[in-house]
Parts: C-alpha cells; sequence; structure tokens
C-alpha cells in the first residue's frame, strides 16, 4: 500500500510543481502586455485554466498523498527531522500556491501591480523549495 501512496505523492508532486514553475512565467509575459488586450485576454483563460484544473488539484493531492504516507508508515513518531523540515518546505510553498491565487486574481481584475521582473524573480522561489525538497527527502541530513 505504501508504495501506491508514494507513487501517487509523487506523481502529483511532478504536477503541482510544473504548475507552479509554469504560472509566474505566464505571469511574466502577462505582465508585458495591455490590460483588456486580446493577449491579455488570452493570458487570463491560460492562467485560470492552468490554476484550477492542475495547480490546485494537484497541491491538494500532494497533501493527501503525503499525509497517507506518513500517516500508514508512522514517520511522524520516528525522529524523522528531515521530514518535519520538508513539512515546513511544503507549507512554505503551499503559502505561495496562496500567492499566485492573489496574481492571479489581480491579473483578472486588471489590476496587476507587479513587473516582468518581479515575476522572472518569483518564477525561481519554487525552484529553490523544490531543491530543498528533493535533498531533504533523499540525503535525509538530519
Amino acid at each position: 500500500m505504501y508504495e501506491w501512496l508514494k507513487a501517487g505523492h509523487v506523481l502529483s508532486i511532478i504536477a503541482w510543481m510544473a504548475a507552479m514553475l509554469y504560472l509566474p512565467r505566464l505571469f511574466v509575459y502577462h505582465a508585458g502586455v495591455e490590460a483588456g488586450s486580446e493577449s491579455s485576454e488570452t493570458f487570463k483563460v491560460m492562467e485560470r485554466r492552468l490554476y484550477k484544473a492542475i495547480m490546485t488539484p494537484a497541491m491538494l493531492s500532494s497533501w493527501v498523498f503525503g499525509l497517507a504516507m506518513i500517516l500508514y508508515a508512522g514517520l511522524l513518531t520516528t525522529g524523522s527531522y528531515w521530514l518535519h523540515m520538508k513539512l515546513v518546505i511544503v507549507l512554505a510553498m503551499t503559502g505561495f500556491h496562496g500567492f499566485c491565487a492573489r496574481w492571479l486574481r489581480a491579473f483578472a481584475e486588471d489590476r496587476n501591480a507587479h513587473s516582468g521582473r518581479f515575476f522572472r524573480f518569483m518564477n525561481e522561489v519554487p525552484t529553490l523549495m523544490m531543491i530543498i525538497v528533493v535533498v531533504l527527502v533523499i540525503v535525509q541530513p538530519f
């Protein structure tokens, strides 16, 4: 059973990370077009569909499969400090997901206040969190 939970978790994480890397990149391009233009309206559709159809379901299933694995294997009681740190980073990733929702709403309402450069920087945040999580899970330094 644990292997099935792990497979579901890995698949969910792949989808979540792909969306978290792509949505801020869409914001980079969207920030460079005129509000209300045809391009802007196209970006709004792409961003909304990515967020609602892929990113949010992938985040939710990542949490469900991850917590199920933790409970099934009893990992919280084993002194797995790497796991505690991973959970902190995953909470931060969930927070970033929330920021993406805020930026998505701002674009949808034509009130984005950030530059393409800001979103280029934000586009790197999920990558850094992903690197930390992978090192924690594979190396288990604590």
